[in-house]
């Protein structure tokens, strides 16, 4: 499914609409580049979820986890994973296969450990409207 985002609050709609679909053992993962949106859809996925803690993007730390939601979530940055096996040493298979929902930005670095069944949300800037993004959902 594509979906045309004309503003940054109908991105954020769209991400409080999938986050009411998801259930635990979900995995999103969330491809687009730099400045795309990827946090700001994580952001506001989480506030959905009633996660009341402000959501950053975890470059540094690779995985912050969220717990006083509905349900658990585990939110990944892989941009600065090298190796794939640099996931196990954060525990993301206790996270993937647990109770919560994961999303994985820059998940397109990490895809050999993705699970088959991850939902793909790949965000694009919209060429003909700056603050606009077209998204196109795979999985859900």
């Amino acid at each position: 499914m594509i979906v045309k985002s004309a503003s940054v609050e109908e991105t954020q709609n769209l991400a409080k609409e999938i986050a009411k679909k998801v259930k635990p053992g979900t995995v999103i993962s969330l491809i687009g580049d730099l400045g795309a949106g990827k946090t700001l859809f994580t952001a506001a996925f989480a506030e959905a979820l009633g996660i009341s803690e402000d959501v950053s993007s975890p470059t540094f730390t690779i995985r912050k986890d969220y717990e006083d939601g509905v349900m658990p979530l585990y939110h990944f940055d892989a941009y600065r994973i090298g190796d794939p096996d640099e996931m196990e040493e954060i525990g993301y298979e206790d996270c993937f296969y647990g109770e919560g929902v994961s999303i994985v930005e820059w998940a397109n670095l990490i895809e050999d450990i993705m699970p088959d069944d991850a939902v793909v949300i790949r965000i694009d800037r919209d060429p003909d409207n700056y603050m606009g993004r077209i998204i196109d959902i795979e999985g859900i």
